[in-house]
Formats: structure tokens, C-alpha cells, sequence
């Protein structure tokens, strides 16, 4: 299962890689493109979610990394302007 980063600039200007198992993210977030954070979190939610259970599907087991990814992205949204957008930068496979 190819894994990936997707690295992003939050509205405080933190830059941050972000850890998936899988290539899905591309489905929901695009290179260059911002979004207002709450729809940064739900599509970065769904995102993660379906690549953790791709890895269930495969291995038995729920991927705990792209849990703990989701996690944080959820607990750095907290502090951030709700009104602020979030940039995906790059993707590296």
C-alpha cells in the first residue's frame, strides 16, 4: 500500500507533513488549493479514516498511524482562526 505526505500551511503560518497510508488523500484535497479549516478537517477526516481501513481490509488491523494523524490535525484546527483557510502545498508519494 503506497503511503504519502501531504504538507500544509495552517492559518498561523505552521507548516506541517502530514502521514496517510494511502494515496486517497489525493481524492479529497489538491496540491496549491486552500480550504476554510473545518473543511480542511472533514475532508483530511474522511481521507484517513478510508485509509485506515484500507489497511484493515488488508491486514487486519486499523492503521493507528493515520489515526493519531487525524488526531492531530483535529487538535491543531482547535487553535486555529476559524476563519483562516489551510494551503496544501505538496504531495510527496
Amino acid at each position: 500500500m503506497p503511503e504519502m505526505r501531504f504538507h500544509v500551511r495552517w492559518p498561523d503560518g505552521r507548516r506541517e507533513a502530514c502521514y496517510s497510508p494511502s494515496l486517497v488523500v489525493t481524492d479529497y484535497l489538491a496540491p496549491g488549493a486552500s480550504y476554510p479549516v473545518a473543511e480542511f478537517v472533514e475532508k483530511t477526516r474522511i481521507a484517513l479514516t478510508i485509509a485506515s481501513e484500507r489497511v484493515r481490509a488488508k491486514y487486519g488491523f486499523a492503521c493507528s498511524a493515520a489515526l493519531d494523524q487525524l488526531a492531530r490535525i483535529e487538535a491543531v484546527a482547535r487553535g486555529q482562526d476559524p476563519a483562516g483557510r489551510v494551503t496544501v502545498e505538496t504531495f510527496d508519494t
